[in-house]
């Protein structure tokens, strides 16, 4: 499965015009018309993106739902979601496609995903709006591209506040559509499961000698996070919302506990037990041991046998 990090890439792929900038674009579907492909097989990218689609035929699987109205249409795409489509080339409409670096670059998204918690990975379907509601986001998608168009230097002030708009004005019509009750069972669900996903990984990431040509860096959370499909910062979140630990506390304290029963329970070297636990040298397994604990591995087998 093909995974797009760049929007350039991401349009390459799709036979559409490069982006104008590397970390955010907005585009009319009909803009994309001529030459996009109109199937595509199931694919990632590390971006959120964010449409109403007004005109034409077809659907995008988004996540785990299958379901796209036939009406007028929002949906959502965030970092890391598998999705596909089978449409038309007759879609219009808008969609804006930005990265992690431009939040980062901006101070009002600091919390996204707990002000718009509908963002967050597979929680929510696309979701069908009356036509009266559409002339307001038409509004924003214009201003926002009337000032990307621009070229002024000031542009992206101006992005992120009418982005910003465009993120509570879809809150509140998904706050009419949804039952508002349903959605936070969804997202916790989500949460809980993400959770247990990771917790299952990396317990099967460390267990077996005979995977260790298989894992590439099993202590960084990134690692984790392309595995699970998400992007590090919300699989960080999560983790940490639920269990009070950041994802790598997390992974430390898995490959502590696993170390210290090795130490215990083996007569296996430093050496081996360092390489066991995807340590790149004995002395990176040591000083890792030290600083959680205070002492050596070998100092710390010593007092558990004496």
């Amino acid at each position: 499965m093909k995974l797009f990090k760049t929007i350039e890439e991401y349009h390459k792929e799709l036979g559409i015009k490069p982006p104008a900038h590397p970390h955010f674009e907005i585009r009319r579907f009909e803009d994309n018309s001529e030459t996009i492909k109109t199937q595509m097989p199931a694919f990632r990218h590390q971006f959120y993106f964010i449409a109403v689609r007004d005109n034409g035929f077809g659907k995008v699987i988004s996540g785990h739902n299958t379901h796209f109205p036939n009406g007028i249409t929002v949906y959502f795409n965030t970092p890391f979601q598998v999705q596909s489509w089978d449409i038309d080339k007759s879609w219009g409409g808008y969609y804006i496609i930005f990265s992690q670096e431009f939040l980062n670059n901006s101070r009002y998204f600091d919390t996204l995903l707990d002000d718009f918690p509908f963002l967050k990975i597979d929680a929510t379907a696309p979701f069908e709006i009356e036509a009266r509601y559409l002339p307001n986001l038409l509004e924003i998608y214009t201003k926002i591209k009337e000032e990307f168009e621009s070229e002024k230097v000031d542009r992206f002030q101006f992005i992120n506040l009418y982005v910003l708009q465009l993120l509570n004005q879809i809150k509140r019509l998904l706050n009419k559509n949804v039952d508002q009750q349903i959605l936070e069972n969804q997202i916790k669900k989500a949460d809980s499961k993400l959770l247990s996903n990771f917790q299952d990984l990396i317990a099967s990431s460390f267990c077996c000698e005979s995977k260790l040509e298989l894992i590439s860096n099993p202590h960084s959370p990134s690692f984790f996070a392309h595995q699970l499909n998400v992007h590090p910062n919300h699989l960080n979140k999560v983790v940490k919302a639920i269990t009070g630990q950041t994802a790598q506390n997390q992974i430390q304290s898995y490959i502590l506990k696993l170390a210290k029963i090795e130490l215990v329970q083996t007569t296996k070297s430093s050496k081996e037990i360092a390489y066991n636990l995807h340590f790149s040298s004995p002395a990176k397994f040591s000083d890792f041991f030290k600083k959680q604990t205070g002492e050596s591995p070998i100092n710390y087998r010593k007092k558990a046998k004496e």
